[in-house]
């Protein structure tokens, strides 16, 4: 006989809860007004709202309660993806909430993050990488989202200018293909070959691979920007 899981519910928390504000001295009263929990100590008022999971209505009711009190706390179960988890509390700490869990099985009530003033931290590692990334693509492929066959990146951009130059002037090396197409990683870009589009064909030498002339035919609309050095668009480096 398979014994019933019960679901659990927003009251299961409270006890929990309750006992985990009493032992830190808070005389606690649930469903209080439009609050799922109220705890007074002195002229300190702290409130807890409490949901089976995250949730938008979660955070619009958090934000809610700080008309109240600035000591707003959320209250979900223990367990569950870390990522998402980690995702909501920094959420929460943007939004000046804090963070508890209860594991079920015991009660067990565990502060991930008190309430208060947020301020991001800026990475200068991360502004540096968006700008380089911004830099090498070449005009405006994705539009605010993607193309038909996904997200082009500035990498993909210059695979395709090695590739054009190869599929008009035939097999060339990596320092041809700088000088002309103006992609100054093309020998990297080739011999990496993490699209299979490239083959060496003597040394310093790639030629185009039946997937990469298909790559071309594919990813012919990544280019928002006819200027890719001139080569590739029939200029011959020999002229």
């Amino acid at each position: 006989m398979v014994k019933r899981v019960e679901r659990l519910r927003e009251a299961d928390l409270y006890p929990a809860i309750k006992a985990h504000l009493v032992a830190l001295g808070y005389a606690v009263k649930g469903e209080v007004g439009a609050a799922d929990v109220v705890a007074v100590k002195g002229d300190a008022v702290l409130v807890v709202e409490m949901k089976t999971a995250f949730s938008l209505t979660l955070f619009h009711q958090g934000i809610a309660r700080q008309a109240i009190t600035d000591a707003v706390y959320l209250a979900v179960p223990a367990g569950g993806a870390r990522k998402a988890l980690l995702a909501n509390v920094g959420l929460a700490r943007r939004l000046g909430l804090g963070v508890m869990t209860v594991r079920p099985r015991d009660g067990l009530v565990e502060v991930l993050a008190d309430p208060g003033p947020f301020t991001p931290r800026k990475s200068k590692v991360k502004a540096a990488r968006m700008k380089a990334a911004f830099a090498r693509l070449r005009g405006d492929p994705n539009a605010g989202g993607a193309t038909r066959h996904g997200l082009v990146t500035g990498y993909r951009q210059d695979a395709l200018a090695c590739a054009r130059f190869i599929a008009v002037h035939g097999a060339s090396t990596g320092a041809r293909i700088k000088a002309w197409a103006e992609v100054p990683n093309a020998t990297t870009i080739m011999a990496d070959n993490h699209y299979g589009w490239f083959k060496r064909v003597s040394r310093g030498v790639y030629d185009l691979t039946p997937a990469g002339r298909q790559g071309l035919a594919d990813w012919n609309d990544a280019d928002s920007n006819d200027d890719d050095g001139g080569a590739a668009a029939g200029v011959s480096p020999d002229a």
